[in-house]
């Protein structure tokens, strides 16, 4: 009996030890560098729920926009190296922030970050209001050159991609459109629907259901989507580079133990290829399209070269 009673003792107390080192050890913070409510915001919080329910803890969102999602980005960087503090966000922080407003990065991503894996994809697009007298890409140019100044783009702020398309767009077409940054693609939206601004350069999944409804007409996209295969892309248009398009990821901060990053690399997969939260990213007019890892910091790299050289080009650089 003593015996017995000693063995279910031990079983208990490495049990106990087993559970104290495993991982999670309690909720996930996941921090979201966008405002909520915008479509980038409700994939990441969809795949949040996923996560909660395969790691069996909560899985918090966390809004902390600003700065074309530098500052979210920041705050992960700086935040304890446990595991508990996961950062999902659009690539225009990893690398586009670093190559149009350098001086304001303070963290190099494939340094103080560890990649979790890119989930993913999303179209960019510029769409104008309905009632600007402008009906395609050639129109617009035509509009632009006979009305200075007239056209204003929404984005969700310097070194975003939608900073990147505006400017991209003004160094090819020779015109000036102004960019006018906010916080998040909704606050755009919303000043392009109130008469603020006349045009926004956002993700596709921010304005689909503006598109559809007739309120916003698409001029230009970075890569054709199914459901809006009549806006063409630059290429289309008979220029020799597309826009950039957008793509979301997860990431730790540099330095987690390898088995908290196991755990969340192998849950990430799973609720990257879940073909419900497929169906649901299409419906926001996003592609679901895993990456490992290590393709992610491929991906990093080769975009931030890519675009560098674009910029230098196109003369975006100072």
């Amino acid at each position: 009996m003593k015996t017995r009673m000693l063995a279910a003792l031990a079983l208990a107390a490495a049990t106990t030890l087993a559970h104290a080192q495993g991982f999670p050890k309690g909720p996930i913070s996941l921090v979201i560098p966008l405002t909520p409510g915008d479509a980038t915001d409700i994939a990441a919080r969809a795949m949040g729920d996923e996560l909660a329910k395969l790691l069996k803890v909560p899985v918090v969102p966390i809004n902390k926009p600003g700065a074309g999602g530098a500052l979210g980005t920041d705050s992960v960087v700086k935040a304890a190296k446990d595991g508990h503090t996961v950062l999902i966000t659009v690539n225009a922080a990893l690398t586009l922030r670093r190559i149009l407003d350098p001086q304001n990065v303070t963290y190099d991503p494939l340094k103080d970050l560890t990649p979790l894996g890119l989930t993913t994809r999303i179209p960019s697009v510029l769409a104008l209001r309905a009632d600007v007298p402008v009906r395609n890409f050639a129109e617009m140019i035509d509009y632009a050159k006979k009305n200075p100044g007239a056209l204003r783009a929404g984005t969700v702020g310097a070194g975003s991609v939608g900073d990147f398309t505006v400017r991209m767009i003004n160094a090819l077409a020779g015109i000036e459109i102004t960019m006018v940054p906010f916080k998040g693609a909704s606050p755009a939206i919303a000043a392009l629907r109130g008469g603020h601004v006349e045009a926004v350069a956002v993700a596709l999944g921010a304005i689909s259901g503006h598109l559809r409804s007739g309120a916003v007409r698409g001029t230009v996209i970075s890569s054709k989507f199914a459901d809006f295969s009549a806006i063409p892309t630059m290429r289309e248009l008979g220029f020799s580079q597309d826009l950039p398009a957008i793509w979301l990821g997860f990431f730790a901060p540099a330095g987690v133990p390898a088995e908290a990053t196991g755990v969340l690399v192998s849950a990430i997969e799973k609720v990257a290829r879940d073909p419900a939260i497929g169906a649901r990213l299409a419906g926001l007019g996003m592609l679901q399209d895993y990456a490992p890892p290590e393709k992610l910091v491929d991906e990093i790299r080769e975009e931030h070269r890519t675009l560098e050289q674009i910029a230098k080009q196109a003369g975006l650089l100072k």
